[in-house]
């Protein structure tokens, strides 16, 4: 499991999390990939792609897992 800091901000959006930590190329493959039900947060399949995601939560896209601190 990887670590994403959240630096100055209380909150990042699902779909800008997938992209800053490479697990999509882009903004808009983050967006289709949350579209398709591929992202889960906490365990629950997230379909909303401007979704806050806040410190203490786990996204996981395909093989990766994302802890958010």
């Amino acid at each position: 499991m990887e670590i994403f800091e959240l630096t100055g901000r209380p909150f990042v959006e699902l779909c800008d999390l997938l992209k800053l930590t490479g697990s999509c190329s882009s903004g808009g493959s983050a967006k289709l990939a949350i579209a398709a039900g591929e992202v889960k947060v906490d365990n629950q399949v997230e379909l909303r792609k401007r979704c806050k995601i806040r410190s203490g939560q786990i996204v996981e896209h395909g093989t990766e897992r994302f802890k958010v601190v």
